[in-house]
């Protein structure tokens, strides 16, 4: 279940992203505009009134005037660049004058190395 959740929510995630709520919306208010016309006068009126753009309904106003706001948004195109404070002047690396010894750890890689694999291959490896 959570995973169709998450699938919808993905879906939906890109189809905000590409503007594509606008296009229903428009779609919406277009059915709606083609409804309203058509009680009025003949099909083929109300589709030239509807997709004429001299008629445009409250619903496509906001539309419109929601797609030139989200575009004109300066605050949505503020990058913000990665500023790092200048480093210091006279910083000096030294290196450690002595070196403590670590372990050596056993090399039981290589002793495995040095011997045969086992003839036949066991049951459980062979592919």
């Amino acid at each position: 279940m959570f995973k169709r959740f998450g699938n919808i929510f993905l879906a939906a995630a890109l189809l905000v992203t590409t503007g594509t709520q606008w296009a229903a919306l428009q779609s919406i208010a277009w059915m709606g505009m083609i409804v309203s016309y058509s009680e009025k006068a003949p099909l083929t009126v109300a589709l030239k009134e509807t997709f004429d753009g001299k008629h445009p309904c409250c619903l496509c106003k906001a539309i419109a005037a929601a797609k030139k706001s989200g575009k004109n948004n300066p605050s949505m195109l503020r990058v913000k660049k990665l500023e790092f404070p200048p480093a210091r002047e006279g910083v000096v690396l030294v290196a450690p004058t002595q070196f403590e010894s670590l372990p050596r750890a056993d090399d039981t890689f290589a002793e495995s190395l040095t011997q045969k694999p086992p003839t036949p291959p066991p049951r459980g490896f062979s592919v």
